[in-house]
């Protein structure tokens, strides 16, 4: 691999003069805040062990400041950009910068949660700053759209990192906690201070490592049918799981009927269920013949967004 010359990456200056030239003002509405700092986006590439044979994809690549770090390791970097002047100027940084990586760097024009497939291989690593706004959602399409993702490293709102990787028992634990264990083993892998990004954000921000499991979740239940249990369970977290999940069942009754099935205490709340023992909930559940068949829509349209809007 031809290595890259040092300046190759973005300091504050060139990030500046690259918005200028463009024309671009970083907007709230989609939750841009470059990072000016190559030590910063280094460090989250070695943070994501991302590896020279890696096909990595990035989602909101932004002005590039990421990306050309990700050129710098990987084998390739495909980045998802939906801001229509980002995206046609982004391919003319990467080969005023790093024209012997240029080959390897390919763009897709979309909207993150719209794409269904990518160029060249398989993705094998994930690595993003991702807006605020849409963070959980953006992530747990892409996780389950690409299943050859096996790493993942996002920055985050630091509360939205804390639910992300928080634990049965936690306060913080929900609706993203528990979906975004679904497909893997989530930890937080460490802070990000304000003061790299452009404009500075007023939150601070987290980074969030996801490592794909190796072997899917053991259960006769789909994702769908498992995702309906948990945003059910989060809707009215207040309350037991044997009301939380009447509407889901289709009484009271029969959510205690599931509940006891798999080994769960009707008493129990969301809070303190781990994501195996929502499989095994939906897994048990049994129609209730007396209940309204119309019940259930509802709880699995909104199953990856919830708790998710929330910066």
């Amino acid at each position: 691999m031809t290595s890259p010359s040092p300046d190759a990456l973005l300091g504050p200056a060139d990030v500046r003069e690259l918005a200028a030239a463009l024309g671009v003002r970083p907007t709230k509405q989609r939750g841009q805040n470059f990072v000016i700092d190559a030590n910063t986006v280094r460090r989250i590439v070695r943070t994501a062990d991302v590896r020279p044979e890696d096909t990595v994809v990035e989602v909101g690549p932004g002005l590039g400041s990421l990306t050309l770090a990700l050129l710098e390791v990987a084998d390739r970097v495909t980045a998802v950009e939906i801001d229509d002047v980002l995206a046609a100027a982004l391919p003319a940084t990467i080969t005023a910068r790093m024209p012997a990586r240029a080959a390897r760097f390919a763009l897709v024009h979309s909207d993150a949660m719209q794409v269904t497939e990518l160029p060249g291989p398989p993705p094998t690593a994930l690595v993003a700053n991702l807006p605020y706004n849409v963070a959980v959602p953006v992530l747990l399409h892409m996780l389950e759209t690409f299943p050859s993702i096996e790493r993942t490293l996002v920055m985050v709102q630091a509360e939205v990192a804390d639910r992300l990787a928080a634990g049965p028992g936690s306060k913080v634990y929900g609706v993203p906690s528990v979906k975004a264990n679904w497909y893997a083993r989530v930890k937080r892998a460490g802070a990000i201070g304000r003061n790299v990004f452009w404009p500075a954000p007023n939150v601070d921000s987290g980074l969030v490592s996801l490592v794909r499991r190796a072997e899917p979740l053991k259960t006769t239940a789909d994702r769908r049918e498992v995702f309906a249990v948990v945003d059910a369970a989060f809707a009215q977290r207040r309350k037991t799981l044997r009301a939380a999940l009447a509407g889901w069942a289709g009484s009271a009754a029969a959510a205690e009927a599931a509940l006891v099935a798999a080994g769960v205490s009707p008493q129990a709340r969301g809070e303190s269920l781990t994501v195996e023992e929502f499989a095994a909930i939906a897994e048990n559940r049994v129609t209730d013949p007396a209940a309204d068949t119309g019940t259930d829509s509802s709880t699995d349209s909104s199953t990856d967004h919830e708790e998710s809007r929330q910066p």
